[in-house]
């Protein structure tokens, strides 16, 4: 079992899934996570370049957020699209990434995860909050890399 599949088992993955779930009950944002091995790229630019492949930039509006970790590399990236970026406050990642970081230093990844999905799902929905007729743009599935 490669360190990704070991990283998170079933039921934290499930618990992640969840947290994702009822982060977007209460807004128009989308979030997502994914999980990788590691990087040759400086970790902010694979985010961004998983962002990309993932479809993030397709939301509506423009209100993605991508929990990145590279397991091997101990390195995660918070980032949201340029609709989020513009009004969450100026040290909104900083504090997000802390509160995750928290976590992670514990060995306790899912929470970390869980922790960010549920701040980033708060901001979320102060700026997007839900509307009737919103529709899940993007999967909730853990994605792996």
């Amino acid at each position: 079992m490669s360190k990704v599949e070991a990283f998170l088992n079933k039921k934290e993955e499930e618990e992640i899934i969840s947290a994702i779930q009822i982060a977007e009950k209460n807004t128009s944002g989308e979030i997502r996570v994914h999980i990788e091995a590691s990087s040759e790229k400086d970790h902010y630019e694979r985010a961004l370049e998983v962002f990309y492949l993932l479809k993030m930039e397709t939301t509506k509006d423009a209100n993605g957020v991508l929990l990145y970790v590279a397991v091997d590399d101990k390195k995660f990236v918070i980032c949201g699209d340029e609709g989020i970026n513009k009004v969450v406050p100026a040290d909104f990642w900083n504090s997000t990434k802390d509160s995750i970081q928290i976590h992670f230093k514990k060995g306790d990844f899912k929470q970390g995860i869980v922790d960010g999905i549920l701040t980033a799902g708060k901001e979320l929905k102060i700026h997007f909050p839900y509307q009737s007729d919103d529709t899940n743009e993007l999967s909730n599935e853990v994605s792996k890399g």
